[in-house]
């Protein structure tokens, strides 16, 4: 038995079969409704079922509560319809997304931009490079059959790179953080080696920018949340676009800001973009002398009115859920105008899931 999920206002419909999650049957045939962790963990693919019956699976309540819904709201990455169901959601995607590929890919360069944030360069197959947009992620595919989630760390237009040789390949940057004990970032920070074979999915994610606005844009990161983020960045410069736009990057210690350098080189190539560093925890060696503590605060501090703006947030997601909050309740930031990737770590998984044990 198949039902037909409609989302409003596109008017874009595709079909779920019984048991499926919306979200996996929209992606399978190409329509983008947003969506984040696709566990039930984020809330990013959060939208209201204007009609039909929608049944849930495991979700955690920060996702979506018990008020919210009674309220008719759903979370379509762990929804199953059991009738047709009509959807509403502002941020579906243009007919003719890019089309989501599994295909092999090879461990080009690892570089360590700090202790603990390797960027790792993969190359693609030639014959067919993959398309995406700026901010989008892509999964690996690891060998029990997990997935674990990164965003390219550069634009599409750079997707075509020299190799040391001198012929040019489709790459794709990452930037991996370690987490210890972690199956796939100790194998990066251990046993990875160029030339490896890895095998990902993508293009995933409805984290890019929205072209057809003209409103200032906030760029908010933590740690390696930035990786999207500066995408976002090559992608303004190369298209020419010169909305205002103000970086907001936050970590724990100076070190986590692990492209300082790069972001204040394109502020001199591009007069419309603010970068405003914000640090944690600084210790007294750090000799850190610039804003300090959460970094959404600093956004709401430097911007008490958000209504005339977008946001654009990647990182932990304690850091994306309290912007979220806190932006559209104290700064009256349109719900529809904040979009966000927010990654959970198969360990935040983990304690999340003995604390609600």
């Amino acid at each position: 038995m198949t039902f037909t999920i409609t989302v409003q206002p596109s008017g874009r419909s595709f079909s779920a079969e019984a048991g499926e999650p919306m979200l996996l049957a929209g992606i399978r045939q190409g329509i983008g409704l947003p969506y984040g962790c696709k566990d039930g963990a984020c809330g990013s693919c959060k939208c209201r079922k204007l009609d039909g019956t929608v049944v849930h699976g495991p979700h955690q309540s920060k996702a979506l509560s018990a008020a919210e819904e009674a309220a008719g709201y759903v979370l379509t990455c762990c929804g199953v319809a059991h009738s047709d169901v009509v959807l509403e959601s502002r941020q579906v995607t243009e007919a003719g997304a890019f089309p989501i590929k599994k295909m092999p890919a090879r461990v080009a360069s690892l570089e360590r931009l700090s202790p603990d944030v390797m960027a790792v360069k993969l190359q693609l197959p030639a014959n067919e490079p993959m398309q995406y947009h700026a901010g989008q992620f892509i999964e690996f595919i690891l060998r029990d059959g997990s997935r674990r989630s990164y965003s390219m760390a550069n634009a599409p237009h750079t997707l075509m790179q020299t190799l040391p040789g001198g012929s040019v390949a489709p790459m794709i940057d990452l930037h991996i953080r370690h987490m210890p004990g972690g199956q796939f970032t100790d194998h990066v920070f251990g046993a990875m080696k160029e030339k490896e074979i890895q095998r990902v999915e993508g293009p995933h994610g409805s984290f890019f920018l929205r072209e057809d606005s003209t409103k200032p844009i906030v760029l908010l990161a933590s740690g390696t949340g930035f990786a999207p983020i500066k995408a976002l960045i090559e992608h303004l410069q190369f298209a020419g676009i010169t909305r205002p736009a103000t970086l907001y990057w936050g970590g724990r210690r100076p070190q986590d800001l692990y492209m300082d350098d790069w972001v204040r080189a394109e502020l001199l190539a591009m007069p419309q973009l603010r970068y405003v560093p914000v640090i944690s925890d600084a210790l007294p060696e750090d000799g850190w002398t610039g804003r300090t503590g959460f970094v959404h605060r600093a956004v709401l501090e430097d911007l008490p009115d958000l209504s005339g703006h977008q946001v654009y947030a990647c990182g932990a997601p304690i850091v994306v859920d309290s912007a979220r909050a806190d932006f559209t309740r104290l700064a009256g930031l349109p719900e529809d105008e904040f979009f966000a990737d927010s990654f959970t770590s198969e360990a935040d998984k983990a304690r999340e899931a003995a604390a609600a044990a």
